[in-house]
């Protein structure tokens, strides 16, 4: 039978460090005694057996923020063998910053603005005095060394600050992280610390509308994606609101591909969508937001704002209707009254006024006094003689005639 393998010796001068803001450094010695013969491989993981690993490396680090202890434990082991158990595992721990707990600032979170800029925010801690002066101190692979953020600004409850981070043309730059830590220049709070990985917490800025057009009875949307994007890399929504039907219509598009051939051909990071069965003859308004997708991104739940708004066809006149509103109560108005005054004189046709009763009987019987009855001899008088003359005239003519 085989000899059984012997325990492995622990490793030696297990030390800890912090580089930057919260890079965790662990460095040790290999152990004392091992055999010749045995090509040394080290079995590390941290507190609760996570992220275990093995290699040959005599060191391991870990970007980590720095709010709570930290213990690694490293063991050595003569193979790659899983079965083979390492060495006695020895522990070492690093802590925060001392100070109160209660001191230090809340709710720190970064955002990474179109991959320009990032603005990070937080809120003060419970134990701090309202007068205590921020200060924000930042840090990733492309700087030598740590920098401070110099605009801090209070926005409500909130304190922030925002620095300058530029996506440089090297991919492996999305790799990394931000380190951030937030303390105060006296040092009197507790210094607060937050690792922003840069594939996550990015918002773009909202998209640009280019174009609207009709296509058989489909709406085609064209859209400029925001600089710094590829658009396989974005997600997109749109949303189509109907004046008319006061519809609200809102559109996932993973793909936003420009197949028609009247969009503009060969234009850098543009997307188009169709909306199908959208009315000409209505008045619609589109607008569309972006989100960064799994594809290129770890996170997705940042949305950009809403772009600016854009129409296409055709509105109610609703200065028509305005003006109609005011006059159609005018013209109903005066025909009213129109239709009063008609009515006032067809009842005087139709229905004439009646002579006073009394008046006639009155000038039969009435009065009978000389005057009016020197009138009424004087009009007898005038029609015999009128009749008198006319009979005269007529024999006179006829007389003539006959010779």
């Amino acid at each position: 039978g085989a000899a059984p393998t012997e325990t492995q010796p622990p490793v030696t001068n297990l030390s800890v460090s912090v580089e930057n803001l919260c890079t965790v450094i662990w460095t040790w010695n290999p152990p004392e005694g091992a055999s010749p013969n045995c090509s040394l491989w080290y079995f590390s993981h941290f507190g609760d057996k996570q992220d275990k690993k093995l290699a040959p490396e005599t060191r391991r680090s870990k970007e980590v923020p720095l709010n709570e202890k930290i213990c690694l434990q490293v063991g050595s082991q003569c193979s790659t063998n899983e079965s083979e158990k390492p060495s006695i595992l020895v522990e070492k721990c690093i802590s925060p910053p001392e100070g109160d707990p209660e001191s230090a600032v809340t709710e720190l979170q970064c955002i990474w603005h179109n991959l320009s800029y990032m603005q990070c925010s937080w809120l003060p801690g419970r134990n701090t005095s309202p007068d205590t002066n921020y200060t924000l101190y930042y840090w990733h692979r492309s700087l030598e060394k740590i920098r401070q953020c110099e605009e801090i600004y209070k926005e409500g409850q909130y304190f922030g600050c925002s620095f300058d981070l530029t996506k440089v043309k090297d991919s492996s730059f999305e790799q990394h992280s931000v380190q951030i830590m937030v303390k105060d220049y006296a040092g009197k709070i507790k210094p607060s610390f937050n690792i922003v990985p840069l594939t996550s917490r990015v918002k773009p800025d909202p998209p640009h509308i280019k174009n609207l057009s009709f296509h058989n009875g489909d709406l085609h949307v064209q859209w400029e994606n925001p600089q710094n994007f590829i658009s396989r890399c974005l997600f997109y929504e749109v949303e189509v609101n109907n004046s008319q039907t006061e519809t609200h219509n809102v559109f996932s598009v993973q793909e936003a591909k420009c197949q028609n051939p009247e969009f503009e051909r060969n234009v850098e990071n543009t997307s188009c969508f169709m909306v199908p069965g959208v009315l000409p003859d209505t008045l619609n308004t589109v607008r569309i937001r972006v989100k960064t997708n799994k594809l290129c991104y770890e996170d997705d739940k940042l949305w950009s704002n809403w772009s600016q708004e854009m129409s296409i066809g055709k509105k109610r006149n609703s200065t028509l209707y305005i003006t109609m509103l005011l006059i159609v109560p005018v013209i109903v108005a005066g025909a009213i009254i129109v239709l009063l005054l008609y009515l006032k004189r067809l009842k005087i046709i139709i229905f004439p006024p009646i002579p006073d009763p009394g008046k006639i009987f009155k000038e039969m019987f009435g009065d009978q006094n000389d005057d009016t009855l020197h009138w009424k001899k004087y009009d007898i008088y005038e029609k015999q003689t009128k009749e008198e003359t006319d009979s005269v005239v007529l024999i006179e003519n006829l007389k003539k005639a006959s010779q």
